[in-house]
């Protein structure tokens, strides 16, 4: 008799942890606002601004992959135990074979949803920029940064990130002194953040003729790709709108009705009023152009201070403060934070460093 059993419980398993994953993934909100994008496209104003019909084509993009990922894995799991009801009723061995390797692929998915759990950050979901910085040491220490560009460029070909070299300022002999690259991507400042740090090469130069070992330095600083635009989103709930009568120089009542404004935002403790006119919307319309105003100059403040505490880190950024050592002449490149080690550094090199990346993420550095 053939043992299903395990096969049952995998699914179980796999069918709770995508149930889990609807919540983590605000799953039911994502799919109301799939069908509301998907709608404003379907109208034909939307495509006289461009601008707009592009960002919700982002938009639609990103919510998709989301929604159409948990409902492949509950159509999967669904359709996984018929299957194996049918081959446990027929003691079909061949088709529980394949049930298995069915299970497989979908915990994979499962494991790869999971893991976007680690992109907590409010910036986690923007593009990335990546600065490599070659430290003092010459022409070892700017083929070293070109190294890194190498790896951080391959990398993102591995991951499907769109790349673009912003900047690059190229070394006496060879290498370069630094660079900038932009990564265009979901994810990909999550994906990228914990590289921040100084890379430590450790290796035999080829550009030393006594083939000495020596040791080389480059700092990497990655900072995420804010918006210009800012949409001030009012919600209606954070208002608490209060009417009175207006009051003209010496107390005397502009008009006898409550035509007078003042709109308290909860969320800020904002307060604005106008009494201006003797219509309560004119007024009423009037404060809300000042609130908007208002919250707009809070939001660039917020990301004026944003800015200002990235360039701080970046400043920061000693060159004691190494994260990763790759020791070429030994096969060894270790993450001085996870502990997290290998010895194919020529694949590291081709871009190969989800390990380091995941590991760090996991930790929650």
């Amino acid at each position: 008799m053939l043992e299903t059993n395990p096969l049952y419980t995998k699914i179980d398993d796999l069918q709770g942890r995508t149930l889990a994953l609807r919540g983590y993934l605000d799953y039911e909100a994502k799919r109301e606002r799939l069908t509301e994008v998907n709608r404003e496209l379907e109208q034909p104003e939307v495509w006289s601004d461009p601008e707009r019909a592009q960002a919700l084509g982002r938009e639609r993009a990103a919510l998709g992959r989301v929604v159409e990922a948990v409902q492949a894995l509950e159509s999967g799991l669904g359709d996984a135990r018929e299957l194996l009801d049918l081959a446990d009723a027929e003691q079909d061995r061949e088709t529980v074979g394949e049930v298995a390797a069915d299970l497989k692929r979908l915990e994979d998915r499962v494991q790869g949803l999971e893991f976007q759990r680690m992109f907590c950050g409010e910036m986690d979901a923007k593009n990335a920029f990546v600065d490599i910085q070659a430290g003092s040491g010459g022409t070892e220490a700017q083929d070293w940064a070109e190294m890194l560009l190498r790896m951080y460029l391959r990398w993102g070909e591995r991951r499907g990130f769109k790349t673009e070299l912003i900047e690059v300022s190229a070394g006496e002999v060879a290498g370069i002194k630094s660079a900038t690259v932009r990564f265009e991507g979901e994810y990909a400042y999550g994906w990228l953040r914990t590289e921040t740090g100084v890379h430590r090469l450790v290796r035999k130069s080829p550009f030393d003729s006594g083939n000495r070992r020596h040791t080389s330095f480059a700092a990497v600083f990655v900072s995420p790709e804010v918006d210009e635009d800012i949409d001030i989103d009012i919600n209606p709930a954070d208002l608490r709108i209060d009417v009175y009568r207006a009051s003209g120089a010496g107390g005397q009542h502009v008009n006898r009705t409550e035509s007078a404004v003042r709109i308290t935002h909860l969320p800020t403790g904002i307060v604005v009023q106008c009494q201006n006119d003797r219509s309560q919307h004119k007024n009423r319309a009037t404060a809300m152009k000042q609130l908007k105003a208002k919250l707009y100059e809070l939001e660039m403040q917020k990301r004026r201070a944003e800015q200002q505490a990235m360039e701080e880190a970046k400043a920061d950024i000693g060159w004691g403060s190494q994260i990763r050592s790759y020791v070429l002449d030994q096969s060894r490149i270790k993450d001085l934070r996870t502990g997290v080690e290998t010895g194919n550094t020529q694949a590291v090199l081709d871009g190969d460093i989800d390990a380091f990346i995941e590991a760090s993420l996991k930790a929650g550095l």
